[in-house]
């Protein structure tokens, strides 16, 4: 069977990467990315896979049940990886309703326009695979057990196995339960659920993974890294929530690709995998990292941007701690991460400064008046 894959937000961050890597990958698979390009949708992520004869651009919006009815039956879809979704937790902060309705009901019209074309088909659901990715926060959050954590490996020879383990022993699992705190990790948690139930209702092929903080290339500049990264070229302010105590766990975004690649064709239908990079960083130690590594790839005197550093009121709802544990995947497909931060961290500051015409076109507009207003009087 010819495999006609939908990929949606494709003209995102993670998006943008797992189309590029099935279009280059699969040349005997149609690719179909759809988008609704907005704020965070951007097609120059794709300049250079728009004209492969595999590729097609489609801009939609996932809410809107009739025209994904059309474009699944239009393009014969076989599979579907979902990505489409409002993000950003200071914006559900602000209007959870957006992210109500695109990530729960933009989730909901997809899994309702597949089933019923599926279902239409004289081999129904066979070699069909409905595959949503989502977030760790939905499982909430976890005890900051060892608060002091590790040394920055420029500081230390720190290895992997000691960054998972610096603050703490307990992890999230694939049997974690939910236990979402903001309007974006309800969103997603509630769009996982819909997955599920059409997987127990209805008999839909379905996989949900769950993934830790991405980071690289093309990431949309409200995002920390991103963000400090252009600040400090522009002498900004770098805001830090709080003390900046709260521990993320990161990924470089191209081995999130490679593992939804991996489970999309390997991964069992009806499962749960979670994707993490066994790399914890408490977040003013990162900002101290992202700090060194521009100031010393733009020739900057070591430490001289430390002084932009500013903490604001925390967010709302601001979980301590995430950490995903990957086991799972490692032992069942695996996967496991190619990059130490190191290397990660550097290639992506890298890229960030070595495009600044995609940068500059994207800060020029609505976002950095977004910013303006969310950090101004605090």
């Amino acid at each position: 069977m010819k495999k006609n894959i939908l990929i949606t937000g494709g003209a995102g961050f993670i998006g943008s990467h797992v189309v590029r890597l099935f279009v280059n990958k699969y040349s005997d698979y149609n690719i179909v990315n759809l988008d609704k390009l907005t704020y965070a949708g951007n097609l120059a992520n794709l300049k250079d896979i728009e004209d492969k004869p595999n590729y097609t651009f489609v801009k939609a919006d996932i809410a809107d049940l009739d025209e994904m009815r059309r474009i699944i039956r239009e393009h014969a879809i076989t599979g579907i990886i979902h990505l489409a979704a409002e993000s950003h937790v200071d914006r559900s902060i602000k209007d959870p309703f957006t992210f109500a309705r695109t990530n729960v009901m933009g989730t909901l019209a997809l899994l309702q326009a597949a089933k019923e074309y599926w279902e239409s088909l004289p081999e129904k659901y066979e070699g069909k695979l409905f595959y949503h990715i989502s977030t760790d926060e939905v499982y909430g959050a976890l005890e900051l057990t060892n608060p002091e954590g590790v040394e920055s490996p420029f500081t230390t020879t720190a290895s992997s196995t000691e960054h998972h383990l610096a603050f703490g022993t307990d992890f999230f699992l694939e049997t974690t339960k939910y236990n979402p705190h903001s309007p974006y990790s309800a969103s997603k948690a509630s769009s996982d659920h819909f997955v599920r139930a059409y997987h127990d209702t209805y008999g839909m092929p379905t996989i949900v993974t769950n993934c830790s903080n991405n980071y690289g290339p093309y990431q949309f500049p409200e995002k920390l890294i991103p963000l400090f990264i252009n600040n400090i070229r522009n002498r900004k302010a770098l805001p830090v929530y709080g003390k900046g105590e709260n521990v993320r766990d990161w990924l470089f975004v191209e081995d999130h690709a490679r593992a939804i690649d991996l489970i999309f064709h390997r991964g069992k239908v009806a499962d749960t995998y979670n994707i993490g990079g066994f790399n914890e960083w408490k977040n003013i130690d990162l900002i101290k990292v992202i700090i060194k590594t521009v100031d010393r790839l733009l020739g900057n005197p070591e430490g001289c941007s430390d002084e932009l550093i500013t903490y604001v009121t925390d967010r709302a709802g601001h979980d301590l701690r995430y950490a995903i544990d990957s086991r799972k995947l490692q032992k069942e497909l695996g996967w496991e991460p190619s990059l130490q931060f190191e290397e990660g961290i550097e290639k992506t500051v890298r890229w960030y400064l070595d495009n600044q015409e995609w940068m500059d076109n994207i800060t020029s507009g609505d976002y950095e008046k977004y910013y303006d207003d969310m950090y101004k009087n605090r």
